[in-house]
């Protein structure tokens, strides 16, 4: 199946004004195409504007509503990983969130949705999902013992990811891949023009320094385009909180 990606992008912001410096959740929309199906690839980063803000973990992450009628929106999601449950196939019934498993940057990197902490989707990726994968929810979207070696996203509101190696600094703002605001945790592939909703997440990060205490802060994102006068709405629902531990 030949695989191209159109270069068209739409940025989108959902945070309200910065809080110290966590800024908040921002969004980019890319249409990519795999044979004749389009689909739009939804990269969410989390925004500082600290000279070394490193993240180490978010959780919590929690559909807020607001997905296109019709829409499963724990389970809109497109994977191309090479992992096992997969095996480079397009789909929505088999794939892991696991970035390490992603496969080719050309082939399956496009086209495959999955969680990170920074850093690129190779092998050498230190994300790792938390043990809210493994337990919470009812229904389909349950949690398992699949943990996130799972195509869908699980409807218990605690779902989380962390950096497993801190010291690599995978999560600090001006590491590469990262920019020098922006650390991106997580691509999402939808179906083209279509939005999985307005998602709740907590962002646990420090100052880069050693020893520096954990904060914490919460905001709001849509994963695909949102609806025509919900970017209004999401500017007030996007505001970010803190606390200290």
């Amino acid at each position: 199946m030949n695989s191209g990606a159109i270069a068209s992008v739409v940025g989108l912001a959902f945070a309200g004004s910065a809080s110290a410096a966590f800024v908040g959740f921002y969004s980019t929309v890319t249409q990519v195409s795999s044979g004749i199906l389009v689909m739009d690839q939804v990269r969410v980063v989390a925004r500082f504007n600290g000279p070394t803000d490193t993240i180490l973990n978010v959780f919590n992450l929690s559909y807020q509503g607001g997905a296109t009628p019709g829409i499963d929106p724990f389970n809109a999601f497109y994977h191309k990983d090479n992992s096992d449950y997969n095996g480079g196939i397009l789909s929505k019934q088999y794939g892991t969130w696991a970035p390490t498993l992603t496969g080719s940057a050309t082939l399956n990197r496009p086209y495959d949705s999955f969680l990170t902490i920074g850093g690129n989707a190779t092998a050498t990726n230190t994300s790792n999902a938390d043990p809210s994968w493994n337990s919470g929810g009812s229904g389909a979207h349950a949690g398992s013992a699949a943990g996130w070696n799972r195509a869908d996203l699980l409807n218990n509101g605690t779902m989380g990811w962390f950096n497993s190696s801190p010291p690599n600094l995978q999560g600090r703002v001006g590491v590469a891949p990262n920019t020098a605001t922006d650390v991106l945790i997580g691509q999402f592939v939808i179906d083209r023009g279509l939005t999985a909703g307005e998602w709740a997440l907590t962002v646990g990060f420090n100052d880069g320094i050693p020893g520096s205490y954990v904060q914490f802060a919460t905001s709001n994102f849509v994963i695909g385009v949102p609806a025509p006068g919900a970017l209004a709405l999401l500017g007030l629902a996007g505001m970010p909180g803190r606390r200290r531990r």
